[in-house]
């Protein structure tokens, strides 16, 4: 096991950010890097002398463009291992492609497995990721992989929203799981939406199971994409009785550009969310955001042997 002072922090460059947040929670500066492009677009990356000889953590998010942010992070896998680090780790909050984990046509891609692959060629020492879309994710890549929940970090931000009279929903079956974690932790009871998706930005609301008539609905997921699912679930909800003070928390705000304004119509007042993905974009409704580097720091000093 190494030392923390054997260990050292990249940032990549999804999100400089969180990695200058988990090196302050790892009492650790981050190690120099250097990346640019030549004419023809190919990446070049480079990495300091101080890797040499220390087990290098790597922080590069799934954030747009996820292709590009992933090759990066082979990249400097790849310039760290040649420049002498004893050891490689990734810390990859949100993991992309994971939602593409199994096939629904013939002619699809189980783009997963490929992405699992390509890490796990990588010889990671370990990879953390935070709230894996599915636990059989985790199966995909060949390397040890620390899946983290933020549910509890979330939670605890949410008690002043969640008293009496909440309800917590979990907007499909997927989230069924999470949404108990939240609802075990809050000591709230529990709703679960099901849903049909009829395309990639569209879906529909089949029925609601369990008591929301009156009751303030906290509506729990692992991510954000289009808002979709959230509005989809919201008007169910109001159809069904429910108080319209609507929280939503979600670990991933993956947030394109239809989102936000989904998420208003919709009736949303509040928004929790991590900082798994670097997001700066001005909202019409109150939103917190919840940094998971403490969460990841504790991950790291446990497999590294440097707990506090």
């Amino acid at each position: 096991m190494d030392s923390p002072s054997k260990l050292v922090v990249l940032a990549g460059g999804a999100h400089g950010r969180l990695a200058d947040s988990l090196a302050h929670e790892l009492d650790l500066e981050l190690g120099a890097y250097g990346a640019q492009r030549f004419p023809d677009g190919e990446m070049y990356v480079e990495v300091g002398a101080e890797t040499r000889g220390r087990h290098v953590v790597l922080v590069q998010t799934g954030a747009e463009p996820a292709a590009e942010h992933l090759l990066e992070l082979l990249l400097l896998t790849d310039a760290c291992r040649r420049a002498g680090a004893s050891a490689v780790s990734a810390v990859i909050p949100y993991l992309p492609y994971a939602r593409q984990d199994h096939r629904t046509r013939p002619g699809e891609s189980l783009a997963m497995r490929v992405v699992g692959d390509l890490l796990g060629r990588a010889g990671f020492e370990r990879v953390y990721a935070v709230d894996l879309h599915s636990s059989t994710v985790e199966g995909f890549i060949g390397a040890p992989v620390e899946h983290l929940s933020a549910a509890p970090l979330l939670a605890q931000s949410l008690r002043k929203h969640a008293g009496k009279g909440a309800v917590i929903v979990a907007p499909d079956l997927g989230a069924a799981k999470l949404a108990g974690e939240y609802a075990r932790i809050l000591e709230l009871p529990m709703a679960i939406v099901h849903k049909t998706r009829q395309s990639p930005r569209e879906v529909a609301v089949v029925k609601v199971f369990g008591h929301v008539r009156g009751l303030r609905p906290i509506v729990v997921d692992d991510m954000i994409t289009t808002g979709g699912t959230v509005a989809a679930t919201l008007k169910a909800l109001d159809a069904e009785g429910a108080a319209g003070d609507a929280t939503v928390a979600a670990t991933h705000a993956l947030m394109v550009d239809e989102a936000v304004d989904r998420l208003e119509r919709a009736g949303v007042r509040r928004l929790l969310v991590t900082d798994t993905l670097p997001f700066a974009r001005p909202l019409p409704f109150p939103m917190e955001v919840v940094s998971v580097s403490r969460l990841l720091a504790d991950a790291i000093r446990r497999a590294t042997g440097g707990a506090k």
